[in-house]
């Protein structure tokens, strides 16, 4: 069985975990603070997030639904565009706990493989600013 690595990140925002939701599963919103998708809050929906190409990826993560529990938990696949062994094949898990008028957010990131290490220190960086462009949009949520 081969290790993998898990990246998580867990921030206190100051917003009803109702508001939060929202800006999980609306595409409009999910495009403002992660990428275009055509996400739909149903399991077994496939959907990609949509991104300028870099070297190295091409811009296109492919994902599944894979679980919804509304509004406290949300699970996809994350894949790279690539239908090779090679490819990441990993899994978003959101989970949110209220506390009070606020809520704890807890995104784990699982699955990254040896061979996925690159992606696991890019991400590892990008996913505490991307927290952070959600509480800004959640904010902004009636």
């Amino acid at each position: 069985m081969t290790q993998t690595k898990s990246i998580v990140v867990e921030r206190l925002i100051p917003h009803s975990a109702q508001k939060i939701w929202r800006a999980l599963t609306a595409p409009e919103l999910i495009a403002e603070w992660l990428m275009q998708n055509d996400f739909v809050a149903q399991e077994g929906h496939r959907f990609t997030f949509r991104a300028a190409p870099v070297p190295g990826w091409s811009g296109v993560t492919n994902c599944v639904v894979l679980k919804i529990e509304a509004p406290h938990l949300l699970v996809y696949s994350w894949g790279d565009g690539s239908e090779s062994d090679s490819g990441l094949r990993t899994v978003v898990t959101w989970s949110l706990t209220p506390e009070g008028a606020a809520t704890r957010v807890r995104m784990e990131h699982s699955g990254f493989r040896p061979a996925d290490e690159r992606g696991y220190v890019g991400m590892g960086g990008g996913w505490p600013r991307i927290l952070e462009r959600l509480q800004q949009v959640a904010a902004r949520q009636v």
